[in-house]
C-alpha cells in the first residue's frame, strides 16, 4: 500500500475529540504558528480531508481548544457560589477558596488545553478573544479577593488585583510541572495551594 492511501485510510478511532486532543499536543509541542494542517495529518495517520471534515480550518482547532480551558474556568465562578454546601449566601472568603480549588481540579483535568491557554499571545483573532476572557476571568477574581477583603477576611494592606494576580500566577506554574499519576491528585494539590495563598492572606 501506497503511503499516499494509507494516509488517506488512516488509524481508526479518531473522531473530533480524538484529534482535536493530538492537535492540542502538537500545538504545545511546536507552537500553533509552526504546526500546520499537514503536520497534524501525518501525525493522526489521516489525509488533510479527514480532518477538515471536523474542523474547517486550524483556527477553528485552536478556538475550540481554548473555548474548552476557558469555559470550565469560567464555570467554576459561575457555580453556586462556595463552601461545602454550595450556599449562595457563602461569604466571599469561602467562595473565593472554591474558585481556587476548582481552578486546580480544572488544570489538573484538562492540563494540556489550559497550557495551551496560558500560551495564547494574542496573535490571531481567535487568540485576542481567548485573552479578552482571561482578563475578564482576572477581574472576577479580583473583585472576588476585594470583597473577602471587605469583609475583614483577608489581609487589606496588599492590593486586591496583586493579590490576584500572586496567587494564580502560583495556579498556572501547575502546568510547568505537573505531572498526571505523581504523588499529590487534583485534591491534594488544591490544598496546598488554599493552604498557600489564603493561609498568607487570611488577618492573624
Amino acid at each position: 500500500m501506497s503511503e499516499m492511501q494509507s494516509a488517506r485510510r488512516g488509524r481508526p478511532g479518531y473522531d473530533q475529540q480524538g484529534i482535536l486532543a493530538v492537535a492540542v499536543a502538537a500545538f504545545n509541542e511546536y507552537g500553533y504558528d509552526a504546526t500546520s494542517i499537514g503536520m497534524l495529518a501525518e501525525r493522526l495517520g489521516l489525509s488533510k480531508s479527514a480532518i477538515y471534515h471536523h474542523f474547517g480550518s486550524k483556527d477553528e482547532i485552536l478556538d475550540r481548544a481554548l473555548d474548552s480551558a476557558l469555559s470550565s474556568l469560567e464555570a467554576v465562578v459561575e457555580e453556586p457560589e462556595g463552601g461545602a454546601e454550595g450556599s449562595v449566601s457563602a461569604s466571599a472568603a469561602d467562595r473565593l477558596e472554591h474558585v481556587l480549588r476548582g481552578a486546580v481540579h480544572v488544570l489538573v483535568d484538562q492540563l494540556p488545553a489550559v497550557t495551551l491557554l496560558l500560551r495564547v499571545r494574542g496573535n490571531t483573532d481567535v487568540e485576542r478573544a481567548a485573552l479578552s476572557r482571561r482578563r475578564t476571568f482576572d477581574r472576577r477574581i479580583t473583585a472576588l479577593v476585594s470583597a473577602a477583603q471587605d469583609e475583614g477576611a483577608l489581609r487589606d494592606d496588599i492590593d486586591a488585583s496583586v493579590a490576584s494576580r500572586l496567587t494564580f500566577g502560583m495556579i498556572n506554574s501547575i502546568v510547568e510541572w505537573y505531572r498526571p499519576g505523581g504523588r499529590e491528585g487534583a485534591d491534594r494539590l488544591a490544598d496546598d495551594v488554599v493552604a498557600i495563598a489564603l493561609d498568607g492572606l487570611r488577618k492573624r
